[in-house]
């Protein structure tokens, strides 16, 4: 295991009617005229924008809405924020809804105090330093940004999707996990958000740092019960059991407790972003149709992490002689779980093209330090274009 320093301090409040507690922990965390980012309507069906709102309104907080975030969310709602938080002297931000709410809202939080473009962060041409402070009400379970280090932006100019440097100065100060919130997304988002969670765990798992039993062991800990409760969350929305393991599960999956003391990969993110990029498809499905072909490209580099992985999360039996083929048998039957939860598995299942790769390869190029990347494997040009033809077949 490496050296590490892991520093979470975000405050999670978890269960039933916890939107009510909005209002007081804003003012804990020092907010006084809140920002509420939104994205559809959604958060108003299900409740969460009322329960949050009039917490807010209980406890004297005046705030303002800024509504119609996009998945894959874009450059153009972080430059609205910050006006309005500039224009309006607001001083604390609070996202209510899935990850592209709460990427917006640390966006809009890191430029707001910022002089120049709030993409030089993304660019690397400034440090983040500060940000305004961030709160959320989760109402998906997928991205984990809730509880991480992370966003992720798309660059309207140029059609850029990238993320910033991973910095805890941009983890939200709370938030509300109330797992009833999810139980009115369709089969699709919660299907998409399962994929997600898996996707992060194993962008963690697939790691070259040995001795690392301990992080391994908790990593398929929670890929397994993910796998154990997404067929019932699709089966029953309304299973509330399920629906708190999904939520609880997306959290930990991608705040690092799992990716402490080991490198990590990444490339399958790296290349998702390009799918999505392209044709606007859902992030969890897109990451259906890359990772499993990232899998079978990069096998050969490590065969007994990819057959421990199938042997401990899908009980395939361990072939000694051949872990490769113990490997690709656990690879089978994650292509084959997400078919089953009603996911794409190739580029014809999202409406992408395989006579776009080279352009989507040609579009990596344009990110700063574009190749190669990937921790596990180092993928180039030449790798990331092979990828993407075996995730065109599915």
């Amino acid at each position: 295991m490496l050296n590490f320093t892991f520093y979470a301090p975000t405050l999670f409040d978890f269960g039933k009617d916890t939107a009510g507690d909005v209002g007081a922990l804003v003012k804990r965390f020092g907010g006084s005229r809140v920002l509420v980012v939104t994205g559809g309507g959604s958060v108003k069906k299900n409740g969460a924008f009322q329960a949050a709102t009039a917490s807010l309104d209980g406890a004297g907080i005046p705030w303002q809405e800024l509504a119609g975030v996009q998945p894959n969310p874009r450059s153009g709602k972080v430059y609205e924020g910050i006006g309005l938080v500039r224009g309006e002297g607001l001083d604390f931000i609070l996202a209510i809804g899935g990850g592209s709410a709460i990427d917006t809202a640390k966006a809009i939080g890191m430029g707001a105090g910022y002089s120049g473009d709030f993409w030089d962060f993304f660019t690397g041409k400034a440090p983040i330093v500060r940000t305004l402070p961030v709160g959320t009400v989760l109402t998906i379970a997928a991205a984990g940004s809730e509880g991480s280090d992370s966003c992720v932006i798309t660059q309207e100019k140029g059609n850029l999707k990238w993320g910033c440097p991973k910095t805890d100065v941009i983890r939200p100060k709370f938030s509300i996990l109330d797992p009833s919130y999810t139980c009115t997304l369709p089969p699709y988002q919660t299907a998409s958000g399962a994929v997600d969670m898996i996707a992060h765990i194993l962008e963690r798992y697939f790691s070259n740092t040995p001795d690392v039993a301990l992080t391994d062991r908790l990593a398929e800990a929670l890929v397994k019960t993910v796998l154990d409760a997404a067929p019932k969350a699709l089966a029953d929305p309304d299973d509330y059991a399920a629906r708190a393991d999904l939520m609880w599960t997306g959290m930990l999956a991608h705040n690092n407790s799992v990716g402490v003391g080991r490198e990590q990969d990444w490339a399958s993110h790296q290349m998702e972003h390009e799918l999505s990029a392209f044709y606007d498809c859902a992030h969890g499905a897109g990451l259906a149709v890359v990772m499993p072909a990232w899998m079978e490209y990069v096998i050969g580099h490590d065969p007994m992490r990819f057959a421990q992985f199938a042997s401990r999360v899908f009980g395939c039996e361990m072939d000694f002689a051949h872990p490769e083929d113990t490997g690709r048998a656990g690879i089978a039957r994650l292509r084959e779980t997400f078919r089953s939860w009603g996911m794409p598995v190739s580029f014809a299942q999202i409406g992408a093209k395989a006579e776009d790769i080279p352009a989507m390869v040609a579009h990596r190029r344009e990110k700063p330090g574009a190749f190669p990347f990937g921790g596990f494997v180092k993928i180039g040009p030449d790798d990331m274009e092979a990828i993407l033809r075996i995730a065109a077949e599915g």
